[in-house]
């Protein structure tokens, strides 16, 4: 990856490391980069979360792209997953989001999106990076009728949510729902969605005033949702994160759902509805054992990826299957979007339980969560990636893995970011495998620190 884009966009917090200029450059860059070739004047869009930044971000990324001679339409705030799906919906060139995910208020994100609505490759990410870094010169900026103009739109929320709505055909009459909308993107479209199909909603945490975002609230802090749920007597809860592309689940019990938990259901039942492509769903090395061993009892092919929605998305685009996700939630339904979207996702898992009749707690208990312990070791960087090179460590790990039989498992991989190796040991007995995940952290450090 290049020294701006990451994982997820350039991200950072705003006005420190995301400026204004940053956010002109990157406008001008991105479309420069995604237009060149374009006989006619570029259409993109942008959306945005509920954070106070938003607007200063909007503003200048704006002047960037109308300095490349852009029509520039502004959807006001909308989940990440909305402008992925508008960008194909309205014909756009290309979808800017302006969001920081599951982040604090304090920091903020650009990411964009193709004509298809596809996040970005590495490559062309590096092209966009190259005129931001002033590497490449952009030459002959448009002038006179040829520079760029702001073009309003007011439907974009209602066109999102009727498409969310159209993804799924039952009605959710007799479902009382309880939401969390993070204080986000999702504090509009999620009840007008649900209230549309007529289910009983109750939402938390969706009166945004900038700074609130995700704040000990969302699908990263669900103790209050699980609090809620009961104290209603919900069904269900549903908790987005703070741009909406995720979203986590709570059984009418107050116990959490997690990504795994509800790709499974979704799954099991698109195989029972002979909708489930090539009989396979798509999880990351990270998606508990419980999922995996789930998957072997339903006869359901799970390919495990890297960990990053990206991976699973390459994986699903190449081989043609249609969900695939991660335990964090972020689930991606290829038949209706092209990329992880909750409200979608939401709904999937609701008409789940709608036609099946089943209650949250027994969809959900279709996985076995087993426990799962994360330890760091650190290690000097230019260690990080050579660590089963070693044979002490090597063993080490093995003898575990036999140790375990099948009951539980061990991942050890590098931080994508720090000079850390990542423990990660899964098994029935969570005073155990917390012992051993330490005592491997250990070793680790004493050898490669």
């Amino acid at each position: 990856m290049g020294k701006l884009f990451g994982t997820d966009g350039i991200r950072g917090i705003a006005n420190k490391d995301l400026t204004a200029d940053l956010a002109f450059r990157t406008g001008q860059s991105g479309a420069y980069v995604l237009t060149k070739h374009s006989q006619r004047r570029p259409r993109i869009l942008i959306g945005k979360d509920t954070r106070k930044s938003g607007d200063m971000l909007e503003a200048a990324l704006t002047a960037g792209l109308c300095s490349m001679g852009a029509k520039v339409i502004p959807l006001g705030v909308v989940p990440t997953p909305a402008v992925a799906y508008l960008t194909r919906y309205y014909r756009a060139d290309a979808g800017v989001v302006i969001s920081a995910s599951h982040n604090p208020c304090e920091y903020n994100g650009i990411k964009f999106f193709n004509a298809d609505g596809y996040k970005l490759s590495d490559a062309i990410e590096d092209e966009i990076e190259s005129y931001i870094l002033g590497e490449k010169v952009i030459e002959n900026l448009p002038t006179h009728g040829h520079v760029g103009y702001v073009s309003a739109n007011h439907n974009a929320v209602e066109d999102y949510v009727s498409f969310a709505v159209s993804t799924i055909d039952c009605r959710l009459d007799g479902i009382k729902v309880a939401v969390d909308c993070a204080n986000g993107a999702s504090y509009e479209t999620a009840f007008k969605a649900l209230n549309k199909l007529g289910a009983n909603v109750e939402a938390i945490h969706n009166t945004p005033d900038g700074v609130n975002i995700n704040h000990m609230c969302g699908s990263t802090h669900m103790k209050s949702l699980q609090a809620y749920v009961t104290s209603i007597g919900a069904d269900v809860g549903i908790a987005f994160d703070g741009d909406a592309d995720r979203m986590l689940a709570v059984d009418e019990k107050g116990n959490l759902i997690d990504g795994d938990q509800i790709m499974a259901a979704c799954a099991k039942f698109m195989r029972d509805c002979g909708n489930l492509k090539q009989n396979t769903l798509v999880a990351t090395v990270m998606s508990n054992l419980g999922l995996f061993i789930a998957g072997e009892k339903l006869g359901i092919n799970i390919p495990r990826t890297k960990v990053g929605d990206r991976y699973v998305l390459e994986e699903m685009l190449k081989n043609g299957y249609n969900i695939g996700g991660e335990q964090s939630g972020h689930i991606i339904f290829l038949d209706h979007n092209t990329t992880g979207d909750g409200l979608v996702s939401a709904l999937q898992f609701l008409a789940v339980l709608k036609k099946t009749g089943l209650k949250a707690s027994e969809a959900a208990g279709i996985v076995q969560v087993m426990p799962q312990v994360l330890r760091n070791a650190t290690v000097r960087l230019e260690n990080k990636n050579t660590y089963m090179e070693n044979e002490e460590i090597a063993a080490a790990c093995k003898a575990l893995e036999e140790e375990f039989a099948g009951e539980g498992r061990v991942l050890i991989r590098p931080s994508g970011t720090e000079p850390l190796v990542r423990v990660m040991i899964e098994g029935n007995d969570e005073e155990y495998i917390t012992q051993k995940a330490e005592e491997l952290a250990e070793l680790i450090e004493k050898i490669l620190g």
